[in-house]
């Protein structure tokens, strides 16, 4: 048996999956809590205890990880043209599994020089201007940078003509000069910028948070979280050279604090007289809803899908469901399931009188309405126009209408008997008909919490971790 140990270190969790090769089982998986502020090797020896209690002890072969622990990997994204560079900045760094906090376009002021000081990036990525195009753009924002009080790396991404300028410019700081973002109007150039980003993120950002002390219970780690998960997306998709993948997919991972929506799908228009507008996207994207999260961003749903769609969909009156929402906002611990103390079970959150049933009501509601909003904003959208010859479309991102396996994962998916009937938020609604989300397909549950793990197994054993997740993701049915 060839048992290799799978670690994702997370921003609250330590999740730890054992799997052996030769069987292409999952022998068992386990986490808990991450213990970043302390030793992060306590919490997952902690894991691990759990992971053995089930398993018994295991002889480890192998060892890999991830990583988004002490918030992840956090970039800002500079470019010029909000539709173009700015967006293409925005999509490679969140194909390379960053947390974008924030996009800048045009030229820098001094207000956004100081909001870039205040968010102290893992990252900068500076880009602007086509190859031969706009160079003073990018110049100049790196004259403003240069004036930063902080002293995060700094990848120049934009107009080659001006690359090497700008890195004079920047010598007192850390910078890496990488391909231009978007060589070519509209054809964006994501990959060279997501391989330096990894690279940064394993060499000095793993560092810096105080992941390395882990470096002699594993061999590496190997990528922030988010770009585990997205290569184990793009695998079970496309599959490997002599293992086929599903087709053409949608994953959402609903959490705590944000939302990530993955398509593995080039999205073209299928829509008769429909033209492209805007940056053409990749066949692999992803995106992160930063204000959508089942506890620590709760209040983000309720912005985005409106009080009354929650109640409609939980059956709770305006005035209950506010109320315990702001109780969730800030007890961002409770589950909706029975509290058992002493062999007997609670009705009634204990110090509240909200019950059980409510809060699993209200659960199922903001999971709904997340799934909703985000995968709404991740699709592309239909704009309609009129013509001497008739009715014709313009397409804004990506026609994901003929996609038809939606892969889910996320506790409030997971620990749920109505996963289905939650996810299939994600597909067309009449309430957003110029949406391109799915119409309808195939919901595939990810109940063990395998799919960052296989995206790093995958490095290795790619056959194997596909096979893997051919067998455990379920379908689930509403």
């Amino acid at each position: 048996m060839n048992t290799v140990l799978l670690i994702d270190f997370g921003s609250t969790y330590t999740k730890v999956t054992a799997v052996d090769t030769d069987s292409e089982q999952v022998l068992g998986t386990a986490q808990s809590f991450t213990t970043i502020e302390t030793d992060i090797i306590e919490g997952l020896n902690n894991a691990l205890a759990i992971l053995f209690e089930k398993t018994g002890k295991l002889e480890i072969n192998e060892q890999y990880a991830c990583s988004s622990a002490a918030g992840g990997l956090r970039m800002v994204a500079i470019g010029l043209v909000p539709e173009l560079t700015a967006k293409a900045a925005k999509q490679a760094s969140l194909g390379a599994g960053a947390k974008v906090i924030k996009t800048f376009a045009y030229e820098l002021t001094e207000g956004d020089l100081k909001e870039i000081d205040r968010i102290d990036p893992d990252i900068c990525l500076l880009s602007g201007g086509t190859d031969g195009g706009n160079r003073e753009n990018i110049i100049y924002n790196a004259r403003m940078l240069a004036k930063s009080t902080k002293n995060f790396p700094i990848i120049i991404a934009g107009n080659r003509s001006a690359a090497d300028e700008c890195a004079e410019i920047l010598k007192e700081k850390q910078t890496i000069v990488c391909e231009n973002v978007m060589p070519r109007l509209d054809i964006p150039n994501v990959g060279p910028v997501q391989e330096e980003i990894r690279s940064l993120f394993l060499k000095q950002i793993v560092k810096a948070k105080g992941l390395s002390e882990a470096e002699n219970l594993i061999k590496g780690i190997l990528m922030p979280t988010p770009s585990a998960m997205l290569t184990a997306m793009k695998l079970l998709a496309k599959g490997t050279r002599t293992e086929d993948g599903i087709g053409d997919l949608l994953g959402v991972d609903l959490g705590g604090a944000t939302t990530d929506i993955y398509s593995m799908a080039f999205g073209f228009p299928t829509t008769a007289n429909c033209a492209l507008k805007g940056l053409r996207e990749d066949y692999a994207k992803r995106t992160v809803e930063g204000d959508i999260g089942m506890r620590y961003s709760i209040h983000g749903i309720v912005d985005a899908a409106g009080i009354a769609r929650i109640c409609e969909l939980s059956g709770l009156d305006e005035d209950r469901a506010k109320e315990i929402i702001d109780y969730l906002g800030t007890h961002t611990y409770v589950l909706p399931k029975n509290i058992v103390e002493d062999g007997s079970e609670k009705e009634v959150l204990p110090g509240t009188d909200y019950t059980m049933d409510e809060l699993s009501h209200l659960d199922f509601a903001l999971a709904g309405a997340a799934i909703e909003a985000a995968v709404t904003r991740h699709a592309g959208k239909l704009e309609e126009y009129f013509t001497p010859l008739g009715v014709s479309y313009m397409q804004t991102g990506k026609d994901l209408t003929k996609v038809t396996k939606v892969i889910v994962t996320g506790g409030a998916l997971i620990h749920t008997t109505r996963t289905a009937e939650i996810a299939s938020h994600a597909f067309f609604s009449p309430l957003t008909p110029m949406s391109l989300k799915p119409k309808r397909g195939d919901i595939l549950v990810d109940r063990k919490y395998i799919l960052a793990s296989m995206g790093l197994l995958s490095t290795v054993y790619p056959d194997i971790a596909l096979r893997i997740m051919k067998k455990e993701l379920i379908k689930d049915e509403p």
